[in-house]
């Protein structure tokens, strides 16, 4: 019981991640803001995945003299971001 209609067919989009590529590789962006981590010589650009951890949050895990502050922030790169994640994992669990 379908119809048959004279219209004309949608164009369907291909999805981005579908499309060609092309050849050209882009360059990767130097780092901009050093990790204030004292042992670290990584970069805490966005665009490298750095963030942004409090003063307190810092503290545990590196302890009072082992980084930087700025802005009442401690700039971080991904690795040691992980390192503090990995560290206050377990710390998650309320106590109601």
């Amino acid at each position: 019981m379908s119809r048959r209609t004279d219209r004309v067919q949608r164009k369907v989009r291909i999805p981005s991640s579908k499309r060609k590529k092309s050849n050209s590789k882009k360059e990767e962006k130097p780092g901009e803001i050093p990790c204030c981590i004292s042992s670290c010589d990584g970069f805490a650009d966005k665009h490298k995945g750095g963030r942004s951890l409090s003063q307190e949050n810092a503290i545990e895990t590196w302890g009072e003299g082992g980084f930087e502050v700025r802005k009442n922030r401690v700039r971080v790169c991904k690795s040691c971001y992980k390192a503090w994640k990995k560290d206050n994992k377990d710390d998650t669990s309320s106590h109601y």
